[in-house]
């Protein structure tokens, strides 16, 4: 068959967990003899807004379409006829039969609606929830709180302090780019975006601050969250014949949306478990001297690394002498939140060494005795959880959402309530003055859904829905 792959962003640029899980996804679908295409889009202010690129990743095509930001209005975000006009020339290139979306963030919800007008199967993976939430998909309020339910009014107090375009100055220095680009050869992409996240500018904003939206704006942006809602409603759910999910969580969130639970499947993420196999632990967790506590991700406020640091520094000198401390992730895009990690790292005595390539991640997690993911988001299945459970790495994790469905008390490691700096302390001075309970978990051993399996499932349903396609 022919698959089309999309996702917001791709490899080897961003790798965070749905780039990930969509790159080893290609790959196993290729070893089934499948011919696959990825398609994402990318922000480069150097190329030409709406321009095409076409390149190579692990030999397979990727399909690129840039995609600036330069909005015109709120709605472009989620639909955007430039974004859909397009996608339906590659569809009409590519001629796939299944089209996959794994993400829609910067692309258009009208691409769902012109894959299903092509003919091909179109199946949806939820890794979040985009389609309920337009901040990124995190249901996390700029105050801080959590968004247990979908309230238009309190969303028009989120949106309305969301940067979801670029500003006219940023938009004339990105023509100017891309032009001296095309014209010279000559790339200064990198270093203007180095010099507007000193200057806070490009991209949207990461940071805690918040304060209270303007009544007009926020009463705008109400109604442009329920008109939002209402059009993903009808331009995505009718035209997907399979929504899957790889957590329970997720499953029963998106029932409560309104997919009916006959087209929603629980597909746990799968993983190439041989990219672990030379590093499955060969010492018992809680033996290390000092023992070592971890810390990888992206570093921004929704992830909680600056939670992880202040519950360190509380720790008492006895605890904190017997273990080390390291946060890995790319420097913030929010210099004054990367400026406070620093703070905070400082105080409590832990390093940050910056990002891990993805070929180092297998050997730093297997050489931990504890891996600490503190999110304050509901996180649905984290790709450094499912990493660690297949390299029988401990766990310590909020107790939210997917993160608490994958880890296991006393089996896989331990959990503790959202953003409580104070019980986050208490768990970890249990486990590090205690570390034999570290060395008790995973008595069954490594817990990982194999990648194998999930892309034979995948393969399955892309007959099945193309029978179903051909044969109405």
């Amino acid at each position: 068959m022919r698959v089309l792959l999309v996702s917001h962003n791709f490899l080897p640029a961003h790798a965070a967990g749905t780039e990930v899980y969509t790159g080893q996804l290609a790959l196993g679908l290729r070893e089934l003899g499948h011919e696959v295409t990825v398609l994402a889009a990318e922000k480069d202010v150097g190329r030409a807004d709406m321009s095409i690129v076409r390149r190579e990743w692990e030999g397979l095509p990727v399909v690129e379409i840039t995609n600036n930001l330069y909005h015109r209005e709120f709605r472009e975000t989620w639909d955007n006829p430039r974004v859909d006009a397009l996608f339906e020339r590659e569809l009409e290139r590519l001629r796939p039969d299944v089209v996959h979306f794994q993400h829609l963030l910067y692309l258009s919800s009208g691409c769902v609606r012109s894959a299903a007008r092509s003919g091909a199967a179109v199946l949806f993976t939820l890794h979040d929830f985009w389609l309920h939430c337009a901040r990124f998909g995190q249901r996390l309020h700029p105050d801080g709180g959590l968004c247990a339910r979908i309230e238009f009014e309190r969303c028009g107090t989120c949106l309305s302090t969301f940067k979801f375009r670029q500003t006219a100055i940023e938009r004339v220095t990105g023509r100017a780019l891309s032009v001296l680009r095309k014209g010279t050869g000559v790339d200064l992409s990198a270093a203007a975006r180095k010099a507007a996240k000193g200057l806070r500018l490009g991209g949207v904003p990461q940071g805690d601050a918040w304060e209270s939206a303007d009544a007009g704006a926020a009463a705008e942006m109400t109604r442009a969250a329920s008109e939002r809602d209402s059009s993903l409603r009808e331009r995505v759910v009718p035209h997907v014949q399979r929504f899957l999910a790889p957590s329970r969580f997720l499953v029963e969130r998106f029932i409560e949306w309104g997919i009916e639970p006959a087209r929603i499947e629980h597909l746990p993420t799968g993983l190439d478990l041989s990219r672990f196999a030379s590093q499955l632990r060969v010492r018992a967790a809680g033996t290390s001297t000092p023992l070592r506590v971890g810390f990888l991700g992206t570093l921004a406020p929704h992830k909680g690394p600056q939670l992880l640091l202040e519950a360190w520094a509380r720790l008492s000198a006895s605890t904190r002498a017997r273990a080390s401390l390291e946060v890995r992730g790319r420097p913030p895009s929010d210099a004054v939140f990367g400026r406070r990690l620093e703070q905070l790292a400082a105080v409590a005595g832990a390093t940050l060494p910056g990002p891990l390539s993805r070929g180092d991640v297998p050997r730093w997690l297997a050489g931990l005795d504890l891996l600490v993911v503190p999110s304050l988001w509901y996180e649905n299945a984290p790709m450094v959880i499912l990493e660690a459970l297949a390299l029988r790495t401990p766990l310590l994790v909020t107790d939210l959402g997917g993160m608490a469905e994958l880890v296991e008390p006393g089996t896989s490691g331990a959990r503790f309530p959202v953003g409580d700096v104070a019980a986050l302390t208490a768990a970890l001075a249990e486990l590090l003055d205690a570390p034999e309970r570290l060395a008790r978990l995973y008595p069954r051993g490594a817990i990982a859904a194999d990648l194998a399996t999930n892309t034979r499932r995948l393969e399955q349903l892309y007959r099945e829905l193309r029978t179903t396609v051909a044969d109405p």
